[in-house]
């Protein structure tokens, strides 16, 4: 391991260095207007805007191309490029996402992490994230923050996700068409529109696909909008969007099916022909007075609706969530000193029913209320440091009413006492070219509604919010005339009361509190210009990232068995990604995408191990422009060019009924191939 890890570093600075010789060569032959320089890159994840390079903690940012990334389908190939981020995806509709170890432990989505688009929530009251049904074409930016010190967007112990759409600076349509193996279909029209102060930018989008798997059929139409009205002392901004998706649930399966017939669906949801269906809105509407030169003000009130039904073999759930929300920042600016204060508050009433055989099983309705109050200061004694200390307090509460009371009235209310959550962190740049930061933040998630309830259907008084913190110190670089960036984060999270949900029968789970866990490890980002002609060969970019984490049991006992020194299941200990576009003509680009995944186990005695795997994909474009109609790109790509064997997500600690196997695995696609055509204007 020694040996591989000394090659590996010895690979990374030759191409940095034989990248800045071709560079050198290069400068003779090229005018100053061709030379790449990045423009200084403006984050808002901490709540007040800052220069990435200034910024007192770790965060990741992915812009718009790295985004529309490989066929524009697959979220986790965008997340899984991030170091200290990885996503399962066992379908387009089920997922599960994992910030430095924090999630693994949920079985099918993603509930340790905030996700926000345009600065409103999209994680449902219950703390669910979907991020992912947000189409890639309508997304301009994403920001990352991971680990406790994600606070200051409420219950997120894992971090949180922050998305937003396209500035419309410009007037612009555009339109895709594309189509892949497993008759996939995407089509998607975009355009922005700006008159005098008012912007608008709309995507509509819809695509399907008959799967790989068996029971695997996929529908989904989405419409984001955004906009606004922008004045000299105010802004008044909008948020709509709009989800229906129908999704074929084949679920994971045994290991015989894995290894023998991956395209199986497991045979009881197959036999009933199981699918989850649902419909999503989520509109806001914003006011920003700039009180002065250094006072703003932002008001936020934001809407959703959500209304679901799954077809299972045990049962069918129907569920759907209504409520909304008010969110408020007030932001200082001054040269050497930044604040924000800020409160959100969202109370949702979430409704569901059980029925069997046409017979009805359960009815239950409950009202959620989330209250954040957070606050940020930004301190620059001299122009090399930046000080920052905030804090957020958390208070949440949940009332069930059962209106089904045939098998007992086991209504009731749960409440939980006020968390304080503090952060501080450093970040000394003596030049543009180096960077230091450290940080140490609190950070808790709440159990979720349904980990609050015992199998009985009875609240469980006794379980804990988990809570941890985080200690974490890093550097960042950009040298060679903007030519290398790099960037290395050290991170360790203590974390108590850690919440697992423990499948007690297929239909059931209830959740528990396991102890403590430890979780440390190292994240590398390095982007390369390797080289930079005006001519054939042309451009060749690199975007590498690495992680390497450590995730353990320091105390955690569970139905008499101590697995204490175990490292968690469900989450690699490696992750590798490299991503290469090379420009040889004009018009001309291909892109090279290679993904590392090592080794994890899949349950908690560590007994049982999903193996490493490598994918590669593959992507040419050629565009072209015309003075009347606009500019054109045709495009195609191999995915999965290796024909690799794998299993993208992992049902965690998966228990067996009868004589039948666990089923443990999703089967990943096989080689597939995708081709289209894209329309700017």
């Amino acid at each position: 391991m020694k040996t591989n890890k000394i090659k590996l570093t010895n690979i990374i600075l030759g191409i940095i260095f034989l990248s800045q010789s071709i560079d050198a060569q290069n400068a003779s032959y090229q005018n100053e207007d061709t030379t790449i320089l990045l423009n200084e890159v403006i984050v808002t994840a901490f709540q007040i805007e800052t220069p990435l390079r200034r910024l007192p903690g770790s965060i990741s940012l992915l812009s718009g191309q790295e985004i529309q990334v490989a066929d524009g389908n697959n979220f986790a190939a965008v997340l899984n490029s991030v170091p200290g981020v990885y996503m399962h995806s066992g379908t387009y509709a089920t997922s599960r996402i994992v910030i430095r170890g924090m999630g693994s432990r949920t079985p099918y989505n993603t509930n340790r992490i905030k996700a926000y688009l345009n600065d409103i929530p999209i994680t449902s009251s219950d703390g669910i994230s979907t991020p992912e049904d947000i189409d890639l074409t309508g997304l301009d930016k994403m920001e990352i923050v991971k680990g406790p010190s994600s606070a200051l967007y409420g219950s997120g112990l894992g971090g949180s996700i922050n998305l937003f759409t396209p500035s419309a600076l410009v007037k612009s349509a555009g339109a895709l068409l594309q189509y892949g193996s497993y008759n996939t279909l995407k089509a998607s029209v975009k355009g922005t529109y700006t008159i005098k102060d008012f912007s608008f930018f709309g995507n509509l989008n819809r695509t399907s696909s008959d799967g790989y798997r068996e029971n695997n059929r996929y529908e989904r139409t989405s419409l984001i909008s955004s906009g606004g009205l922008h004045k000299e002392t105010y802004s008044v901004d909008y948020l709509l969007l709009l989800t229906d998706v129908y999704a074929g649930i084949p679920s994971s399966v045994g290991k015989t099916l894995y290894e023998t017939d991956p395209r199986a669906a497991a045979a009881n949801w197959k036999a009933i022909g199981g699918y989850k269906k649902y419909k999503r809105g989520i509109g806001g509407i914003s006011l920003t007075n700039r009180l002065s030169e250094k006072w703003d003000n932002k008001l936020t009130v934001f809407t959703r609706l959500t209304d679901s039904y799954e077809k299972r073999p045990f049962n069918n759930l129907t569920d759907g969530t209504s409520g909304g929300g008010i969110r408020n920042k007030t932001d200082f600016r001054s040269e050497k000193f930044d604040a924000v204060l800020g409160i959100e508050w969202i109370s949702d009433t979430y409704n569901w029913q059980l029925d069997l055989d046409g017979s009805r099983i359960n009815d239950n309705s409950e009202r959620r209320n989330l209250l954040n109050v957070f606050g940020l200061t930004n301190f620059r004694p001299s122009a090399e440091w930046n000080i920052s200390v905030g804090g957020a307090m958390n208070s949440i509460n949940y009332t069930l009413t059962d209106k089904f009371p045939e098998n007992g009235d086991q209504s009731g209310k749960r409440s939980f006492p006020a968390i304080f959550s503090p952060r501080v962190g450093v970040n000394y740049a003596p030049t543009n070219r180096v960077a230091l930061f450290a940080s140490a933040g609190h950070g808790f998630s709440m159990p979720s509604p349904e980990e609050t309830l015992l199998p009985e259907g009875d609240i469980n008084k006794d379980i804990q919010p988990e809570k941890g913190w985080q200690f974490e110190t890093g550097l960042r670089l950009n040298l060679f005339r903007n030519a290398t960036q790099f960037e290395a984060a050290f991170y360790r999270i203590n974390l108590n009361n850690l919440l697992v949900t423990k499948r007690l029968t297929e239909d059931i789970f209830t959740g528990i509190n396991a102890g403590k866990t430890r979780h440390q490890g190292i994240e590398l980002m390095l982007k390369q210009r390797i080289f930079n002609f005006g001519a054939f060969p042309g451009r060749l970019n690199m975007n590498a990232s690495y992680t390497f984490s450590d995730n353990t049991f320091v105390d955690f006992t569970d139905d008499g068995n101590t697995y204490n020194g175990n490292t968690l299941p469900g989450i690699p200990s490696h992750l590798w990604q490299s991503a290469f576009r090379w420009d040889p003509l004009r018009g001309l680009s291909f892109d090279f995408r290679f993904q590392y995944t090592g080794s994890q186990f899949i349950n908690d005695a560590n007994t049982v191990k999903n193996d490493a795997y490598f994918l590669s994909d593959v992507k040419t474009t050629y565009g072209f422009s015309t003075s009347k109609a606009g500019r054109f790109d045709i495009f195609a790509g191999i995915n999965n060019v290796t024909n690799t064997h794998y299993s993208p997500m992992l049902t965690v600690n998966a228990v067996a009924f009868g004589k039948a196997e666990p089923r443990y695995y999703y089967p990943g696609l096989p080689r597939h191939f995708y081709g289209g055509i894209s329309w700017s204007f």
